[in-house]
């Protein structure tokens, strides 16, 4: 059937026209023009009529005859037309209508001035914009408030706020839309604080979309405590509060607290959303709680899913290690974008299945989805742990040229990392060197740990120092750079090193490795007894390395700080965090289930033996996530290649 829009108004029925007409004597009625009493209707009919079905030709072709004979309508009529120039991006029509109103001593409302400001501002015209406030005989709210948005979307921070002090010197009252937007132009806690201020004086504090809004800039701001106050301050009756709070914490890794309250939205009687589930998931995702996951899964299915939510699904399962689950999400996806493609590659390269990353590489680019700067770093880090030299080499030395996407310091660390693996060191350290940006401790800690596995101890040395120069507070480090020198019998060495973490007042931070069984999650920390089960752990974790032993397991005491010999040392390593949790999954788990540990550091090497011989032992999947990756033991061999 034919759009009315699109005919020609002759050939509409004659009721429909009779019905237009009826319409627009109306309006007329409602909206008189006081300039031209007497003057005959038609042309001004047909363009309010061209205006109103959004025929933006007819339009301008009626505004052309009534420019050349000072013919106006009405503000509503014009901002019909405004609306219909913003629909189809003309700018240079837009312009035509501003130029119109304007013309011949016409002085428009108040309301029509805003909505051309408005359609300058999303046509990211903001001098126009500017120009033509600066021009307005009357300003009321609407107009500040237009303008203050316009600078907070456009990051123009300080005019944003510049505009609500000369605002409140006019004596106009800001709202709650104003403050919403000024809240985005907040450059820290300061004018934050005094804003928060003005807005409980203005009572607007139990406003919806300013609540909403300030537990957004205080989260974002790092102040999560701050936050909850503005949440708790009240009785909250809208879920987009709830969601607000709930991504807050979720987005600033305390996913504890997020858990905790969508736990206390449900007993409120709220249902969750796309958003509410969005934020769940990522609490889920950073505390590696797969079973969880699996249950807001659960309530995703009710939903029809967006794309957002979709992938927040996915790259839950990919960083809880189930890549099963995970690839299955991939393929029920029926829209994926950048997003998708990169959540997917990389988790299967930090999950171990570097090859199926990089062939993944090549469906995304076949699929004519554009990688991004993410995009790329997944597919060195592919490259690196799958031994790719040649192929890293030239993804690396044509990213910019082939992808558009210019190598930054999480490019050049993959690389490092890739040279570091294959031995190539020299290599390794000159690239380094030619960094466009200077390198960082992350950078200079990747090419400390090639030197470590290949053993140069000299460039490990000078690599462990670039570390500390940058990040004093690094204990591992240390600790790392200490049992080189000894290993090396450079005990005065080895000795000073001690002396400056220790006047330094640098400790190592305490391992902490936590599983997930039957919805309850269990923590265990070195030399940490509080857990009710601890003697039998211990007890059954004595009894796995003495079975260890005699098939030739032997304690890795390097990765021990050497302030005590011979057994002494193995002391320490038997108590690691997650010996502890990985026994305790045995215990607790159901035979032929996997043991998913998440733990704070990364794992240590005699830690990473002793899950790969228990795993083969016990013919058992253990995977566990440390800062770097994920180590999946199956068989006795790791999914990292024993490099790490």
């Amino acid at each position: 059937m034919k759009s009315i829009s699109n005919c020609n108004p002759k050939c509409i029925p004659a009721i429909a026209a009779v019905t237009l007409q009826s319409l627009l004597h109306i309006h007329h009625q409602a909206h008189p023009n006081p300039l031209q009493p007497t003057l005959p209707n038609t042309r001004l009919d047909d363009f309010t009529a061209a205006c109103y079905r959004r025929d933006l030709p007819a339009a301008m072709k009626a505004l052309s005859f009534m420019q050349k004979h000072e013919i106006w309508a009405d503000s509503v009529t014009y901002s019909e037309l405004i609306k219909c120039c913003l629909a189809r991006g003309a700018v240079r029509e837009g312009k035509l209508v501003h130029k119109h109103v304007f013309s011949a001593g016409y002085q428009p409302k108040t309301f029509l001035i805003n909505t051309l400001i408005n359609m300058y501002v999303k046509f990211n015209l903001l001098d126009e914009a500017r120009k033509l406030f600066d021009e307005m005989p009357e300003r009321n709210v609407v107009s500040w408030t237009t303008m203050i948005a316009a600078f907070s979307n456009a990051g123009m921070k300080d005019e944003a706020l510049k505009f609500l002090i000369f605002m409140l010197r006019n004596g106009v009252r800001p709202n709650m839309f104003t403050y919403s937007s000024i809240l985005q132009a907040c450059s820290g806690l300061p004018s934050l604080r005094q804003i928060h201020c003005s807005i409980t004086k203005a009572g607007l504090d139990s406003d919806v979309f300013v609540r909403s809004a300030l537990i957004d800039n205080y989260s974002k701001w790092g102040e999560l405590s701050n936050a909850l106050t503005v949440f708790n301050e009240m009785e909250t009756q809208d879920l987009i509060v709830w969601n607000s709070v709930i991504g807050a914490f979720a987005q600033n890794s305390d996913g504890d607290e997020a858990l905790n309250l969508f736990k206390r939205m449900k007993r409120c009687g709220f249902l969750a959303d796309q958003a509410t589930l969005t934020s769940v998931l990522r609490a889920c995702t950073g505390l590696a709680l797969l079973e969880l996951g699996r249950q807001v899964h659960v309530h995703v299915l009710k939903y029809h899913r967006d794309l957002i939510l979709s992938n927040a699904l996915l790259d839950m399962y990919c960083k809880c290690g189930s890549m099963e689950d995970a690839r299955f999400e991939f393929t029920r996806m029926v829209h994926k974008d950048v997003i998708s493609w990169s959540t997917m590659l990389i988790g299967l390269a930090q999950n171990g299945f570097s090859h199926e990353a990089i062939e993944m590489f090549e469906k995304m680019t076949s699929s004519c989805t554009k990688p991004n700067y993410i995009t790329m770093v997944g597919v060195l880090f592919a490259c690196s742990h799958a031994g790719f030299v040649d192929k890293g080499r030239s993804y690396f030395q044509s990213m910019e040229s082939v992808y558009g996407v210019k190598p930054g310091r999480e490019h050049y660390g993959c690389m490092v990392d890739l040279l570091g693996r294959a031995g190539k060191l020299n290599e390794a350290v000159e690239l380094i060197q030619n960094m466009e940006s200077e390198p960082d401790a992350v950078t200079w800690r990747t090419l400390l740990g090639a030197c470590r596995i290949h053993h140069n101890m000299d460039l490990a040395a000078y690599a462990a120092k670039r570390v500390l120069d940058l990040d004093p507070d690094d204990a591992g480090t240390y600790i790392l750079l200490s049992n080189i020198y000894v290993n090396t019998h450079r005990w005065d060495d080895a000795e000073q090193v001690r002396k400056i973490m220790k006047s330094n007042n640098v400790r190592k931070e305490p391992g902490c490795s936590w599983i997930e069984v039957d919805k309850q999650i269990h923590a265990f920390v070195l030399r940490d007894n509080s857990h009710p089960d601890i003697d039998e752990i211990t007890q059954r974790l004595i009894q796995y390395v003495k079975r260890l032993r005699e098939v030739g397991y032997v304690p890795d005491t390097s990765f021990v700080l050497h302030d005590v010999e011979g057994e002494q040392m193995e002391d320490p390593l038997l108590y690691h965090s997650e010996k502890l949790a990985i026994v305790y999954g045995l215990m607790a788990l159901t035979k032929g289930k996997t043991v998913r540990i998440r733990k704070n550091l990364r794992i240590c090497g005699d830690c990473h033996l002793f899950a790969k011989l228990l795993a083969q032992m016990e013919g058992r999947n253990i995977v566990i996530r440390d800062p770097i990756r994920y180590h999946h033991f199956q068989g006795g061999v790791c999914s990292c290649g024993d490099y790490w």
